[in-house]
């Protein structure tokens, strides 16, 4: 019977990994744990060469400042808007944008973005709401991490905002559109779709590769960076395929942010009955991936 046992969790542990994949866990980087004021960071996002994140529903909405050798919070701003679920952080530049979009039960309507005026850690109360919708989303029945139209991935890029859905059905990713010029609720575009085998939970760009992040129900963490190959189009090529090791060990990882010298990586509190893992930020040197 052990044996057995021994010969069933090596094929599910071979499924997982059908396609090439490369081996960084990131346990060894981790530079520090996270408060339990963001013990459920969820999302990260770099803005004037300072690294921000927030917790998802639930809690207050407060951006955090974090010190980028240790994640130590350096300041906390509150912004006048309602948190029902923060899920994604993103900015181009000049402003922040908040995605309040989380949807894990798949009946949301009001989804929403919010553009947040924010420059050298100043902000006004000049908040714009952007609603938009699935059109492809014709049920709002309950379906508890059986649905595909939950998301938690947002970049900015080319003057819109690029959304890459959280699929618990199709374990896939859907890359939507958003304008965020426009004042009515619109119709989120879709673009493209790969199937990623895990649910993502955040995604960064940089120097023309989109960085995917997430895991699966086995708790496996998971990266696929993904090259553009044309303006806003990355799913035409394999992605590079990392595993990053399992939320037992590194947490229940919910963002990530890229810069020239790396990729920093938050991870939630995890707990589960066989294990648990605390909040921490961890923060890979860019020459540890492969080209």
């Amino acid at each position: 019977m052990k044996k057995l046992l021994l010969f069933s969790t090596f094929i599910i542990f071979q499924s997982s990994f059908s396609q090439q994949t490369d081996f960084l866990k990131i346990r060894k980087f981790r530079i520090g744990y996270l408060d339990d004021k963001i013990k459920e960071t969820s999302g990260l996002s770099i803005l004037n060469g300072k690294l921000y994140t927030f917790n998802d529903s639930g809690n207050a909405p407060e951006i955090f400042e974090l010190e980028e050798s240790s994640g130590s919070i350096k300041n906390i701003f509150t912004i006048p808007a309602k948190n029902k679920d923060w899920e994604a952080l993103t900015n181009d530049g000049k402003n922040f944008y908040i995605g309040d979009f989380g949807n894990n039960g798949g009946t949301r309507k009001d989804l929403e973005i919010y553009k947040v005026p924010f420059q050298d850690g100043s902000k006004n109360d000049s908040i714009t709401k952007i609603s938009f919708y699935y059109p492809e989303q014709t049920e709002f029945i309950p379906k508890y991490t059986d649905n595909d139209f939950d998301a938690e991935a947002m970049i900015y890029l080319n003057g819109k905002l690029h959304l890459f859905t959280k699929e618990w059905k199709s374990k896939s990713t859907t890359h939507y559109i958003i304008d965020p010029n426009i004042s009515e609720k619109q119709k989120a575009e879709k673009t493209e779709t790969y199937k990623t085998n895990f649910v993502v939970t955040d995604a960064a760009y940089f120097e023309k590769k989109l960085y995917l992040i997430g895991y699966t129900k086995k708790t496996e963490v998971f990266l696929n960076v993904f090259t553009e190959t044309e303006p806003g189009i990355f799913f035409k090529e394999q992605p590079k395929h990392y595993y990053l090791g399992s939320a037992l060990a590194i947490g229940q990882i919910e963002g990530i942010a890229v810069n020239q010298s790396g990729i920093y990586i938050s991870g939630e509190k995890f707990k589960s009955r066989l294990g648990s893992a605390q909040p921490a930020l961890y923060f890979i040197p860019k020459e540890q991936f492969k080209d």
